[in-house]
């Protein structure tokens, strides 16, 4: 079959042929003849190794979600494909249970490139965040694909108030329309971002989604030390780290606050309940209207187009 294939770790996936699955061979797993696959950090890292629920084995196709069909002509969104065979591929070999039936009037393209970057945001608020309606969430990084739906799913599962914050002032711009009550520019200094996230909090703030990390990270759970109301939580929820994986965090901070760190991710959740709620988004995804830019790409241009994708714009492969 064709397919994105790994052959070192580091080295960009190229479009070539390799072994069809077989499901008779692994007891419990599916065929799926896929039609489109998404570009995601996730994605990227383990096909790089880097990622800690990468198998670091290779040659191995590339992808770790998709839509599809099983044989019977079923369409389903599945979630990490059974080692070495990813999503980029004719056909992918799943776990059963990791298959999500997609709704009829849900696209296969859609399906797949809203359902990492929407589960982050739906899987935090409800397993770890714990969210309560009428509840004010702040999404550090609200201008990237993740970061704007997080905006959207926070509105749908309850928040009176969502607060986004981001580099780019024209999407900014757009978060407002996706739902965000408010914006916040992360083009100041440290010391004037520190000042607005002090006058954010001292107006209540419950939960916080951040998928930068970073100075920002500092800022903010600095500002929550210092505005958080005594004897309540601000349960702070770490999902990325697009601007560093590595923070300063001072002692005092957690000392002198109701401040809850958490992070969310694979590890995080146990697979079988993330599955669970990649299911609830899939349904949700047209009554909600939840909006997703994609950019699709053929998978033969895999190589070349490896390295250009955009955080405004999920990049989804298709496959003939």
């Amino acid at each position: 079959m064709k397919a994105a294939i790994v052959y070192e770790a580091g080295k960009n996936p190229v479009y070539g042929d390799f072994l069809d699955p077989d499901s008779s061979e692994r007891e419990g797993t599916s065929i799926v003849e896929v039609s489109a696959a998404a570009l995601s950090q996730l994605a990227r890292s383990r096909a790089s190794g880097s990622h800690y629920s990468s198998s670091k084995e290779f040659p191995a196709v590339a992808g770790v979600d998709g839509a599809g069909r099983f044989q019977d002509g079923q369409r389903v969104y599945f979630f990490l494909p059974e080692h070495p065979f990813g999503s980029m591929a004719e056909k992918s070999l799943v776990m059963k249970g990791r298959c999500i039936k997609l709704p009829d009037n849900l696209d296969d393209v859609t399906a797949a490139a809203i359902g990492i970057p929407g589960v982050s945001s739906w899987a935090a608020l409800k397993e770890r965040a714990r969210l309560v309606k009428g509840e004010t969430v702040v999404v550090n990084g609200a201008t990237g694909t993740a970061g704007k739906l997080a905006v959207q799913i926070a509105k749908h599962l309850g928040a009176k108030k969502v607060i986004g914050t981001g580099r780019d002032s024209e999407v900014l711009k757009q978060i407002v329309m996706l739902g965000a009550d408010e914006t916040v520019s992360l083009l100041q200094s440290s010391e004037e971002l520190e000042t607005e996230f002090r006058r954010v909090f001292s107006k209540g703030v419950n939960v916080v989604l951040d998928y930068l990390w970073g100075m920002s990270a500092e800022r903010l759970i600095i500002a929550a030390a210092k505005e958080g109301a005594v004897g309540f939580p601000i349960r702070y929820i770490a999902i990325g780290a697009v601007s560093d994986p590595n923070i300063t965090l001072p002692n005092a901070a957690l000392r002198s606050s109701s401040l809850e760190l958490m992070g969310s991710g694979i590890g995080g959740i146990q697979i079988e309940r993330l599955i669970q709620i990649m299911g609830e988004l899939m349904r949700a995804v047209i009554p909600v209207g939840l909006k997703i830019e994609t950019e699709i790409v053929p998978i033969a241009d895999v190589e070349k187009a490896w390295n250009k994708a955009s955080d405004k714009r999920r990049m989804v492969f298709t496959i003939p």
